[in-house]
């Protein structure tokens, strides 16, 4: 994933320190939080992208109140000051999202998607074993509902993609059927 060379960077140094502090199941955990909390609030990503706005002190608090209860990993309060101290908060954004990529390829967890008719819970277990099996991989699953295909399911792991819906084999079927008559006019 390319976020630039300065987010990709910083991501490194903070996974690498608190790989060294052994907290970064915690770290990650919290990137993730923010990053989803920066992600789906404008006026905070605004707040906080934009030196104007507010100083330094009033982002870092808004950002400890947007993990809620819990206390930010010192790894991270003293990363996010590193940040802001070297007037990069603009890209803050992005040093999440490259962090969380880096961290999940250190150790070896899979995004992928499923979509299915219908809520199924079996098939994820089913195909995170055969992952596991296969690559050693763990598996983060992104599911998503969609009643369109009819049935079956839409795998995407890695860029490859496999198809086993109902949907898609009736278009194949009316493809072949569509052929064949071409053929006897």
């Amino acid at each position: 994933m390319n976020t630039g060379l300065v987010s990709s960077r910083y991501a490194k140094a903070l996974l690498k320190f608190a790989m060294e502090n052994g907290t970064e199941k915690q770290v990650y955990a919290q990137v993730m939080t923010l990053h989803e909390r920066l992600s789906s609030l404008p006026q905070l990503r605004e707040l906080i992208d934009y030196p104007k706005h507010l100083p330094d002190s009033s982002k870092l608090e808004l950002l400890e109140s947007a993990l809620g209860e819990e206390k930010m990993a010192p790894e991270l309060h003293r990363f996010i000051c590193l940040v802001m101290k070297n007037h990069r908060t603009r890209l803050l954004r992005l040093m999440f999202v490259s962090f969380i990529f880096q961290y999940r390829e250190a150790h070896g967890i899979k995004l992928s998607k499923l979509v299915t008719a219908v809520p199924d819970t079996e098939l994820e277990r089913k195909l995170e074993r055969i992952i596991k099996e296969r690559k050693g991989d763990s598996v983060l699953f992104e599911h998503r509902i969609d009643p369109d295909i009819l049935g079956g399911f839409i795998f995407e792991i890695d860029g490859y993609r496999l198809d086993a819906s109902t949907a898609s084999q009736l278009k194949s079927v009316r493809r072949q059927f569509i052929e064949k008559n071409r053929r006897i006019v």
